[in-house]
């Protein structure tokens, strides 16, 4: 059986690059979007809508849906939530449609839309996704947000570990040396990934912030069974 390929895009800037060849495109923002919408998918949000602007999400809120909006590590003012993972965890929001916009991660999964499939990685739903993915048996490619379209350890590390997941049931095979480094970056930071990212730019970032206990939540793995995938232009549960 003819291998399928496994790759790391560094930054959404890079997606030009890689955009046609995957039929799945993985987009990840470890911190914090990609896990603030595992943990509104696991905690039973209907749909989350990303939109990559502040006036596409003031648009919604004048709809009269509940918006999360961030800039900056911040809550946008005005809007009822930023990109906290703890913010989609409260009860009054099962069953909801909530649309959320941040610096990086939305806009990432709206450059990969017209991807065959777009599901959402971070590292809470990491080995439940790396499972589905090995079934799957195609072609995938790890969408890292980054930052402004900069390289970020945190999405990079996390691509690694789900191209390692892929690699080594021998099913799968890669070309390019962004895979080859996201790997070794994953392999080096795996047994402490809180140390190993304490010198990362987004991490002092947010402490700066006092958003500590964000961080520790991102960056511990496998918390959740879910994987949330795009539909449209709502992100929902994937049934399996």
């Amino acid at each position: 059986m003819q291998k399928k390929f496994i790759e790391v895009c560094y930054t959404p800037g890079d997606y030009e690059y890689y955009k046609g060849r995957f039929d799945i495109v993985v987009v990840i923002d470890v911190l914090r979007a990609t896990t603030a919408i595992c943990s509104a998918i696991d905690n039973g949000v209907n749909s989350v809508i990303p939109v990559s602007t502040i006036e596409e999400a003031k648009a919604y809120q004048d709809k009269g849906f509940l918006v999360g909006a961030e800039r900056q590590g911040e809550i946008v003012e005005g809007f009822d939530f930023g990109n906290s993972p703890y913010s989609y965890m409260k009860p009054a929001l099962k069953g909801k449609d909530i649309v959320l916009s941040t610096t990086n991660g939305t806009r990432a999964i709206n450059i990969a839309k017209e991807a065959p499939t777009v599901v959402i990685g971070a590292l809470t739903n990491l080995d439940y996704l790396i499972d589905w993915l090995i079934q799957q048996e195609q072609n995938v490619v790890c969408l890292c947000s980054g930052w402004k379209d900069k390289f970020n350890l945190e999405d990079t590390i996390c691509g690694g570990a789900i191209a390692e997941g892929l690699l080594k049931t021998g099913k799968f095979t890669s070309d390019d040396d962004s895979s080859v480094a996201a790997k070794y970056l994953y392999l080096a930071a795996k047994d402490n990934y809180f140390g190993f990212l304490k010198a990362s730019s987004h991490r002092r970032r947010l402490k700066r912030l006092n958003l500590n206990e964000d961080i520790k939540f991102c960056l511990t793995p496998n918390q959740m069974k879910v994987i949330p995938i795009l539909k449209g232009n709502r992100i929902e549960k994937l049934s399996l």
